[in-house]
């Protein structure tokens, strides 16, 4: 068929987030963040990092494994279908890649090796870069 996309599905695009992102900038704290923009997988991922920089490692999971979920709703809806590239360089994408790489930090954490290799996968498979990326980003 001609203009059918033969190496795979094309990458998805997640919607921004302005106002989150307009919170942030102003320094209100994630959790206020959450309680506002409860689908916000970036700010479910900001809490896993700071309960994770924190110590507490139990709660990082919590919050990682809820932006996890958040995640994957935001990119069902924006017409993701289990696979293909997320990719990092579209700043929207980020807060989803962050809350699988804090689920996967977390995973590791507490012993969870099978889900350590399974987020890892998905993330490769979502974008190589993307956690060279957010170890770069000091996540």
């Amino acid at each position: 068929m001609i203009g059918e996309n033969l190496l795979g599905p094309e990458p998805t695009h997640l919607q921004p987030e302005p106002e989150v992102v307009a919170a942030l900038a102003a320094g209100t704290d994630p959790e206020s963040i959450v309680r506002q923009h409860p689908e916000s997988p970036l700010a479910w991922a900001l809490l896993a990092d700071r309960a994770d920089a924190e110590g507490r490692e139990v709660e990082a999971y919590a919050f990682a494994r809820v932006g996890y979920h958040r995640g994957l709703d935001a990119l069902r809806k924006s017409g993701w279908r289990g696979a293909g590239p997320v990719p990092w360089a579209h700043e929207p994408n980020r807060g989803v890649l962050r809350a699988l790489y804090a689920l996967r930090r977390s995973a590791a954490r507490i012993g969870e090796q099978s889900e350590v290799e399974r987020l890892t996968e998905f993330l490769d498979g979502a974008d190589p870069q993307a956690i060279a990326a957010i170890e770069a980003a000091g996540a």
